[in-house]
C-alpha cells in the first residue's frame, strides 16, 4: 500500500517573480513550498540543489537560464480536495493556466509528482 502523499508540481521559478507567482497561486488555493525550506526536507538546501540540477540537465541546454532559479513544489489546497477522490481536472487546469501566465519565468513539465504530506498551519 502506498504511503499517504501530496500531489505536487515541481517548478523552477525565477526569484524575481517568486513572490508574485506565490500570491497569484494562493488566490487559486494553490500553495508554493520552496524545497529548500519545506517542512518535509531534512536537508532542504541539498535537495533543492539536486532537483534544480536534475531538471536543468534533463533538458540539455533548453533550461540553462534556470540554473540559479528556485525549485518549489506547488500543492493543492482544501477547496480542490473531495475526500479520497482524485484531484479534479479543473485543479490541474488552474495550476497550468497560472504557471503559463509566467512563461519565461518558470520551468516545469506537465504532470504531478508525489511527496510526503505537506501541512498548512491553520490559525485558531
Amino acid at each position: 500500500m502506498r504511503r499517504p502523499h501530496e500531489n505536487v508540481a515541481t517548478v523552477l521559478v525565477d526569484p524575481a517573480v517568486l513572490r508574485d507567482l506565490e500570491l497569484e497561486l494562493m488566490s487559486h488555493d494553490l500553495w508554493v513550498w520552496p524545497v529548500a525550506t519545506a517542512p518535509i526536507c531534512l536537508d532542504g538546501e541539498r535537495q533543492a540543489f539536486q532537483i534544480r540540477r536534475r531538471l536543468v540537465e534533463q533538458h540539455r541546454g533548453d533550461w540553462d537560464d534556470a540554473a540559479g532559479w528556485t525549485p518549489v513544489w506547488v500543492s493543492f489546497g482544501d477547496t480542490w480536495r473531495h475526500g479520497d477522490d482524485p484531484l479534479p481536472w479543473s485543479a490541474h487546469q488552474a495550476l497550468w493556466h497560472t504557471l503559463g501566465a509566467y512563461d519565461g519565468h518558470v520551468r516545469y513539465r506537465l504532470g504531478l509528482g508525489g511527496v510526503p504530506r505537506l501541512s498548512i498551519r491553520q490559525e485558531s
